[in-house]
């Protein structure tokens, strides 16, 4: 099993590094590609980003803790996507274009050209400090993943996670990101759709299958039995909250930027549909593995729910193919922090430092500054993997997403209200977390709400303030 896994990890590693053949040298080439990736690797690299270490340890452990009532983190996840994606991707991808810029924050602040480099500083902040806690997050997931199947120390998995996003860097910067995600997107539907039928089969069928999950009390409710406000009403803020987790994908730098990468913005509804086609798909998937995970491993406290993905893999599957699922989890959060550390180190070398840098060589020593800092965070933090993703996926939302959305719409917010706005969101986001108020409705759902109220309000009283000089202007006049 550890020279299968070996050896498949080889083969993602080498996929990745092959894109040294294809770098062009430049600053946007190794942070953008060059704007020059097809439709099917946007796809499939979005689906793999957006959901990682999150979708393969975090999801289905809850899955496996929960049972059937999760089926709402995928609906609202996947509705409240598709509906940010109807009018954001082709604007920020033209948006992209127009500005030339090749960081997210680059674009943000440079929407209508008009360079403002406080606002860029601010955002890459941001992203800076919450993109790190994501990247300790993966780096979590992979050696969690080692450590439950090999017996190694829980340290190494992160060590060799950050030896793998060292050599991405090294290669192709984001494009072998690109490349190494949509290779174990594949790998991986394939795999947990052979773990989904082997199971169903063993246990004798679907119906058989169904039967075992209903004698786990409470496993195929329809909502969650530890809501705060119980009922109906807790089902539909359980499921809103969802909602606003999928729409907070537009506030993610790492899984933007596969977007903004896009090689002509004529082509993003095929890159949409690969995406939407493949995360449906794979989200089902994970579901039912999760759910027929907690059959085959009986009581949630007998070990970390977050280990329900491997431990599956060895009860259902010879050596070999353990290897390959084990490998492609660990590929896919190395893919994933990556792509967070790169989005970092463009936060430090194109939007925080006084003069862009250009010369390749420092970018990649920026980047493994990043990698080492990440390095460090996962070896120190005692958090999970789920609430580690959820807290910087929600900070980063409630950042950015309120500002994007306005952007898209066509308005034009100061740099004062647009940097009031973002610093509300986070902070309600924040502090909504802090009192524990996120057990009851996902954080991000107030924070993207209370920056879009700053900016509505902001906007409303520009214009009442402008159409009341104009009065007074006229009035003057006659």
């Amino acid at each position: 099993m550890i020279w299968s896994f070996l050896g498949f990890l080889a083969i993602f590693v080498a996929i990745g590094v092959s894109s040294v053949f294809f770098s062009r040298g430049t600053k946007k080439d190794y942070y953008l590609a060059s704007s020059d990736i097809p439709p099917s690797l946007v796809g499939l690299s979005a689906v793999a980003t957006n959901n990682s270490g999150y979708m393969f340890i975090g999801v289905i452990g809850y899955t496996y803790a929960t049972g059937l009532a999760s089926i709402w983190i995928m609906i609202g996840w996947i509705v409240g996507d598709l509906i940010a994606s109807s009018f954001v991707h082709s604007r920020l991808r033209r948006a992209t274009s127009e500005s030339a810029e090749p960081s997210y924050a680059g674009v943000l602040s440079n929407w209508y050209g008009q360079n403002d480099i406080v606002l860029q500083r601010l955002i890459a902040l941001i992203s800076l400090v919450l993109l790190l806690a994501y990247a300790g997050a993966q780096l979590i997931a992979g050696s969690k993943a080692l450590h439950v199947l090999f017996g190694w120390p829980a340290y190494t998995g992160a060590i060799i996670g950050a030896v793998m996003v060292t050599l991405y860097c090294f290669a192709g910067g984001i494009r072998a990101s690109i490349w190494t995600d949509a290779a174990q997107s594949v790998v991986m539907i394939v795999a947990m759709s052979l773990m989904l039928v082997i199971a169903v089969s063993s246990l004798g069928g679907a119906s058989a299958a169904i039967h075992e999950m209903d004698k786990v009390d409470g496993f195929l409710n329809l909502f969650p039995q530890d809501l705060v406000f119980p009922g109906l009403t807790g089902g539909v803020l359980f499921a809103l909250s969802w909602m606003f987790a999928g729409f907070s994908v537009i506030g993610q730098p790492h899984v933007m930027i596969r977007f903004m990468a896009l090689s002509h913005g004529n082509k993003m509804i095929r890159a949409r549909l690969w995406y939407y086609l493949w995360f449906t798909a794979f989200y089902c998937l994970a579901t039912g593995v999760g759910m027929l995970s907690r059959v085959y491993l009986g009581d949630v406290n007998s070990f970390d729910a977050e280990l329900a993905l491997p431990k599956m893999a060895m009860e259902l599957l010879p050596p070999a193919l353990v290897g390959l699922v084990l490998a492609g989890v660990f590929a896919a959060t190395m893919s994933t922090a990556d792509s967070l550390v790169l989005n970092c180190s463009a936060a430090v070398t194109h939007d925080l430092l006084p003069h862009n840098i250009e010369n390749t060589l420092i970018l990649k020593l920026s980047t493994i500054g990043i990698v080492t800092v990440a390095l460090l965070w996962a070896l120190t933090s005692s958090d999970s993997v789920f609430s580690l993703v959820i807290f910087a996926w929600s900070g980063l939302a409630s950042a950015f997403a309120p500002l994007l959305i306005t952007l898209c719409m066509g308005f034009r917010p100061s740099q004062r209200l647009s940097i009031i706005a973002m610093f509300t969101g986070l902070a309600v986001a924040l502090t909504w977390r802090y009192f524990g108020l996120h057990n009851a409705v996902y954080e991000g759902l107030p924070g993207i709400m209370s920056g879009l109220l700053i900016l509505a309000v902001g906007l409303l009283w520009k214009k009442k303030t402008m159409g009341t000089t104009h009065r007074a202007v006229a009035d003057s006049s006659a």
